[in-house]
Protein backbone atom coordinates (compact mmCIF):
# COMPACT_ATOMS: atom_id res chain seq x y z
CA UNK A 1 0.00 0.00 0.00
CA UNK A 2 3.31 3.04 0.79
CA UNK A 3 4.83 2.04 -2.24
CA UNK A 4 1.10 2.65 -4.16
CA UNK A 5 0.29 6.04 -2.35
CA UNK A 6 4.50 7.19 -3.16
CA UNK A 7 3.55 6.16 -6.62
CA UNK A 8 0.13 8.14 -6.63
CA UNK A 9 1.99 10.93 -4.77
CA UNK A 10 5.13 11.22 -7.54
CA UNK A 11 2.32 11.09 -10.03
CA UNK A 12 0.64 13.80 -8.75
CA UNK A 13 3.73 15.91 -8.62
CA UNK A 14 4.46 15.11 -12.08
CA UNK A 15 1.18 16.63 -13.49
CA UNK A 16 1.20 19.88 -11.10
CA UNK A 17 4.68 20.67 -11.19
CA UNK A 18 6.11 23.39 -13.58
CA UNK A 19 7.44 21.12 -16.45
CA UNK A 20 11.07 22.75 -18.31
CA UNK A 21 11.18 22.02 -22.28
CA UNK A 22 14.77 23.17 -21.73
CA UNK A 23 15.63 23.14 -18.48
CA UNK A 24 16.19 26.74 -16.58
CA UNK A 25 19.53 24.99 -14.74
CA UNK A 26 20.57 25.73 -18.55
CA UNK A 27 22.11 22.25 -18.52
CA UNK A 28 19.29 21.33 -20.60
CA UNK A 29 18.02 24.36 -22.48
CA UNK A 30 18.22 25.24 -26.30
CA UNK A 31 22.35 24.72 -26.43
CA UNK A 32 24.18 21.97 -25.30
CA UNK A 33 25.33 21.64 -21.62
CA UNK A 34 27.75 24.28 -20.93
CA UNK A 35 29.04 26.52 -18.38
CA UNK A 36 29.78 29.37 -20.25
CA UNK A 37 29.06 32.89 -18.79
CA UNK A 38 29.20 36.28 -20.65
CA UNK A 39 28.19 39.15 -18.24
CA UNK A 40 26.87 42.27 -19.19
CA UNK A 41 30.82 43.87 -18.24
CA UNK A 42 32.47 41.43 -20.03
CA UNK A 43 34.26 42.78 -23.54
CA UNK A 44 32.14 41.86 -26.65
CA UNK A 45 33.93 40.51 -30.12
CA UNK A 46 29.97 40.39 -31.49
CA UNK A 47 26.42 39.86 -30.29
CA UNK A 48 24.19 41.77 -29.47
CA UNK A 49 22.93 45.11 -27.53
CA UNK A 50 20.27 45.04 -25.21
CA UNK A 51 18.21 47.09 -27.79
CA UNK A 52 18.45 44.48 -30.52
CA UNK A 53 17.78 41.63 -27.52
CA UNK A 54 14.94 43.26 -26.58
CA UNK A 55 13.71 43.71 -30.20
CA UNK A 56 14.38 40.12 -31.44
CA UNK A 57 12.20 39.15 -28.66
CA UNK A 58 9.20 41.74 -29.10
CA UNK A 59 9.42 40.93 -33.03
CA UNK A 60 8.48 37.17 -31.88
CA UNK A 61 6.27 38.12 -28.85
CA UNK A 62 3.74 40.82 -30.77
CA UNK A 63 3.02 37.88 -33.29
CA UNK A 64 2.72 34.88 -31.17
CA UNK A 65 1.02 36.28 -27.77
CA UNK A 66 -2.78 36.49 -29.51
CA UNK A 67 -1.96 33.25 -31.29
CA UNK A 68 -1.57 31.41 -27.97
CA UNK A 69 -4.12 33.46 -26.43
CA UNK A 70 -6.53 31.31 -28.70
CA UNK A 71 -4.91 28.18 -27.64
CA UNK A 72 -5.73 28.69 -24.15
CA UNK A 73 -2.74 29.89 -22.67
CA UNK A 74 -0.63 32.71 -21.91
CA UNK A 75 2.63 33.77 -23.12
CA UNK A 76 4.76 34.84 -20.34
CA UNK A 77 8.55 36.14 -22.04
CA UNK A 78 11.08 36.78 -19.38
CA UNK A 79 13.83 38.90 -20.90
CA UNK A 80 16.74 38.13 -18.19
CA UNK A 81 19.58 40.84 -20.01
CA UNK A 82 21.75 40.99 -16.80
CA UNK A 83 21.68 37.17 -16.72
CA UNK A 84 25.22 35.54 -17.91
CA UNK A 85 23.70 32.57 -19.14
CA UNK A 86 24.03 31.09 -22.34
CA UNK A 87 20.97 28.58 -22.40
CA UNK A 88 17.15 29.48 -23.71
CA UNK A 89 14.17 27.17 -21.96
CA UNK A 90 10.53 26.90 -21.95
CA UNK A 91 8.37 26.36 -19.24
CA UNK A 92 4.82 26.24 -18.34
CA UNK A 93 2.62 26.16 -15.31
CA UNK A 94 -1.00 26.40 -15.35
CA UNK A 95 -1.84 28.99 -17.89
CA UNK A 96 1.48 30.08 -17.85
CA UNK A 97 3.29 29.36 -21.57
CA UNK A 98 6.97 30.48 -20.38
CA UNK A 99 9.65 31.45 -22.31
CA UNK A 100 13.25 32.35 -21.05
CA UNK A 101 15.59 34.19 -22.56
CA UNK A 102 18.76 35.39 -21.61
CA UNK A 103 21.74 38.31 -21.87
CA UNK A 104 24.95 35.82 -22.11
CA UNK A 105 23.36 33.93 -25.33
CA UNK A 106 22.37 37.57 -27.05
CA UNK A 107 26.28 38.63 -26.02
CA UNK A 108 27.68 35.34 -27.78
CA UNK A 109 29.82 36.11 -30.86
CA UNK A 110 28.03 33.92 -33.09
CA UNK A 111 24.26 35.58 -32.62
CA UNK A 112 22.91 38.04 -34.93
CA UNK A 113 19.24 39.60 -34.26
CA UNK A 114 17.66 37.09 -36.58
CA UNK A 115 19.82 34.27 -34.62
CA UNK A 116 18.26 35.33 -31.44
CA UNK A 117 14.55 35.53 -33.06
CA UNK A 118 14.97 32.02 -34.36
CA UNK A 119 15.93 30.59 -30.73
CA UNK A 120 12.18 32.82 -29.21
CA UNK A 121 11.04 31.32 -32.20
CA UNK A 122 12.07 27.42 -31.19
CA UNK A 123 11.27 27.65 -27.43
CA UNK A 124 7.73 28.54 -28.38
CA UNK A 125 7.70 26.18 -31.06
CA UNK A 126 8.08 23.62 -27.93
CA UNK A 127 4.81 24.79 -26.92
CA UNK A 128 3.14 24.92 -30.07
CA UNK A 129 5.20 23.27 -32.55
CA UNK A 130 3.53 20.38 -33.15
CA UNK A 131 4.02 16.69 -33.34
CA UNK A 132 6.10 14.84 -32.66
CA UNK A 133 6.30 15.79 -29.08
CA UNK A 134 8.88 14.86 -26.37
CA UNK A 135 8.21 11.56 -24.95
CA UNK A 136 7.86 11.76 -20.74
CA UNK A 137 8.02 8.61 -18.48
CA UNK A 138 4.28 8.97 -18.25
CA UNK A 139 3.23 10.12 -21.22
CA UNK A 140 3.89 12.06 -24.44
CA UNK A 141 4.57 15.36 -23.15
CA UNK A 142 2.87 18.98 -23.80
CA UNK A 143 6.10 19.93 -25.39
CA UNK A 144 6.99 19.52 -29.13
CA UNK A 145 10.45 17.58 -29.05
CA UNK A 146 14.06 19.42 -29.63
CA UNK A 147 13.98 18.22 -33.63
CA UNK A 148 10.30 19.53 -33.99
CA UNK A 149 10.86 23.09 -32.29
CA UNK A 150 13.93 23.93 -34.87
CA UNK A 151 11.74 22.82 -37.79
CA UNK A 152 8.82 24.78 -36.67
CA UNK A 153 11.04 27.30 -36.31
CA UNK A 154 11.90 28.06 -39.33
CA UNK A 155 8.53 26.06 -41.11
CA UNK A 156 6.21 28.88 -39.60
CA UNK A 157 7.63 31.35 -36.91
CA UNK A 158 10.56 32.71 -38.74
CA UNK A 159 8.61 33.68 -41.92
CA UNK A 160 5.66 34.86 -39.94
CA UNK A 161 8.51 37.42 -38.80
CA UNK A 162 10.12 38.33 -41.65
CA UNK A 163 6.77 38.36 -43.73
CA UNK A 164 6.41 42.57 -43.55
CA UNK A 165 10.82 43.44 -44.20
CA UNK A 166 12.36 44.37 -47.37
CA UNK A 167 13.70 41.18 -46.71
CA UNK A 168 15.42 41.40 -50.59
CA UNK A 169 16.83 44.65 -49.01
CA UNK A 170 18.48 42.88 -45.89
CA UNK A 171 19.56 39.91 -47.96
CA UNK A 172 21.66 42.10 -49.91
CA UNK A 173 23.46 43.11 -47.31
CA UNK A 174 24.47 39.95 -45.74
CA UNK A 175 27.56 37.30 -47.15
CA UNK A 176 25.36 34.46 -47.91
CA UNK A 177 26.68 30.85 -49.20
CA UNK A 178 26.23 30.19 -52.34
CA UNK A 179 24.43 26.62 -51.70
CA UNK A 180 21.81 28.39 -49.41
CA UNK A 181 21.08 31.08 -52.49
CA UNK A 182 20.91 27.81 -54.95
CA UNK A 183 18.41 26.10 -52.66
CA UNK A 184 16.27 29.06 -52.25
CA UNK A 185 15.91 29.84 -55.71
CA UNK A 186 15.08 26.77 -56.95
CA UNK A 187 12.58 26.27 -54.18
CA UNK A 188 10.86 29.28 -54.42
CA UNK A 189 10.05 31.67 -57.84
CA UNK A 190 8.88 34.47 -55.78
CA UNK A 191 11.41 37.20 -54.73
CA UNK A 192 9.91 37.86 -51.41
CA UNK A 193 9.65 34.12 -50.66
CA UNK A 194 13.38 33.33 -51.57
CA UNK A 195 14.98 36.04 -49.56
CA UNK A 196 12.56 34.79 -46.64
CA UNK A 197 14.09 31.33 -47.25
CA UNK A 198 17.73 33.11 -47.26
CA UNK A 199 17.12 34.94 -44.23
CA UNK A 200 15.46 31.99 -42.24
CA UNK A 201 18.91 29.92 -43.59
CA UNK A 202 20.96 32.44 -42.22
CA UNK A 203 19.50 32.60 -39.20
CA UNK A 204 20.07 29.18 -39.04
CA UNK A 205 23.81 29.29 -39.66
CA UNK A 206 24.43 31.79 -36.95
CA UNK A 207 22.68 29.52 -33.79
CA UNK A 208 24.69 26.16 -35.66
CA UNK A 209 28.08 28.25 -35.27
CA UNK A 210 27.00 28.48 -31.88
CA UNK A 211 26.43 24.95 -31.29
CA UNK A 212 29.99 24.95 -32.89
CA UNK A 213 31.49 26.79 -30.64
CA UNK A 214 30.13 25.45 -27.53
CA UNK A 215 31.17 21.81 -28.23
CA UNK A 216 34.57 22.82 -29.76
CA UNK A 217 34.22 21.30 -33.06
CA UNK A 218 36.63 22.49 -35.52
CA UNK A 219 34.59 21.15 -38.55
CA UNK A 220 31.90 24.20 -39.31
CA UNK A 221 28.64 23.15 -40.12
CA UNK A 222 27.31 23.83 -43.97
CA UNK A 223 24.66 24.04 -46.52
CA UNK A 224 26.22 21.78 -48.51
CA UNK A 225 27.48 19.30 -46.10
CA UNK A 226 24.07 17.40 -44.73
CA UNK A 227 23.92 14.52 -42.09
CA UNK A 228 23.62 11.66 -44.00
CA UNK A 229 22.99 9.92 -40.55
CA UNK A 230 19.28 7.67 -40.33
CA UNK A 231 18.20 7.21 -37.30
CA UNK A 232 15.71 4.03 -36.31
CA UNK A 233 13.53 5.82 -34.17
CA UNK A 234 12.85 9.39 -33.73
CA UNK A 235 15.28 11.68 -31.29
CA UNK A 236 13.32 13.50 -29.33
CA UNK A 237 16.73 15.33 -27.51
CA UNK A 238 18.90 17.73 -28.99
CA UNK A 239 20.60 16.35 -32.52
CA UNK A 240 23.92 17.22 -33.68
CA UNK A 241 25.54 20.48 -35.01
CA UNK A 242 24.74 19.89 -38.04
CA UNK A 243 21.70 17.90 -38.48
CA UNK A 244 20.20 21.18 -36.45
CA UNK A 245 21.67 23.35 -39.44
CA UNK A 246 19.82 20.89 -41.80
CA UNK A 247 16.87 21.18 -39.95
CA UNK A 248 16.65 25.09 -40.36
CA UNK A 249 17.75 24.64 -43.63
CA UNK A 250 14.51 22.40 -44.50
CA UNK A 251 12.30 24.40 -42.50
CA UNK A 252 13.44 27.42 -44.58
CA UNK A 253 13.07 25.69 -48.22
CA UNK A 254 9.44 24.13 -47.28
CA UNK A 255 7.29 24.89 -49.98
CA UNK A 256 3.37 24.69 -47.87
CA UNK A 257 1.91 27.77 -46.80
CA UNK A 258 3.08 29.88 -43.43
CA UNK A 259 -0.89 29.97 -42.91
CA UNK A 260 -1.44 26.08 -42.84
CA UNK A 261 -0.52 25.77 -38.88
CA UNK A 262 0.89 22.31 -37.87
CA UNK A 263 -1.49 20.16 -35.63
CA UNK A 264 -0.18 18.94 -32.19
CA UNK A 265 -1.44 15.21 -32.95
CA UNK A 266 -0.21 15.25 -36.48
CA UNK A 267 3.14 15.12 -38.28
CA UNK A 268 1.56 15.69 -41.23
CA UNK A 269 -0.41 18.69 -41.20
CA UNK A 270 1.18 22.06 -42.12
CA UNK A 271 4.52 20.35 -43.10
CA UNK A 272 6.79 18.91 -45.65
CA UNK A 273 6.41 14.97 -45.97
CA UNK A 274 6.88 12.18 -47.85
CA UNK A 275 3.63 11.18 -47.65
CA UNK A 276 2.22 14.59 -49.41
CA UNK A 277 4.68 14.39 -52.31
CA UNK A 278 7.48 16.26 -51.02
CA UNK A 279 10.89 15.96 -52.14
CA UNK A 280 12.18 18.88 -50.30
CA UNK A 281 11.81 20.92 -47.25
CA UNK A 282 11.60 17.39 -45.40
CA UNK A 283 12.82 16.95 -41.54
CA UNK A 284 16.13 15.28 -41.81
CA UNK A 285 16.38 11.57 -40.72
CA UNK A 286 19.07 12.51 -38.83
CA UNK A 287 16.90 13.05 -36.18
CA UNK A 288 13.07 12.27 -37.43
CA UNK A 289 11.63 8.83 -38.26
CA UNK A 290 8.43 9.44 -39.99
CA UNK A 291 5.32 7.48 -38.24
CA UNK A 292 3.91 7.70 -41.00
CA UNK A 293 5.04 6.74 -44.55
Amino acid sequence: MKSLKQGLLVAAIALTAPVWACTESGTEGFVPENNLKISVNAKRFGGLTEEQFNMAIERVETIYAPIISQMGGKLVIDRNWDDATVNAYAQRSGDNWMVSMFGGLARHETITEDGMSLVVCHEIGHHIGGAPKKVSYYSNSWASNEGQADYFANLKCLRRVFMNDNNAEIVAKMTVPAALTEACTKAFAGEQDRSICIRGGMAGDSVAKLFQALRNQTVAPKFDTPDRTVVSVTNDNHPQTQCRMDTYFQGSLCEVNVNDDVQQDSEVTGTCHGTLGHKVGLRPTCWFKPAVQ
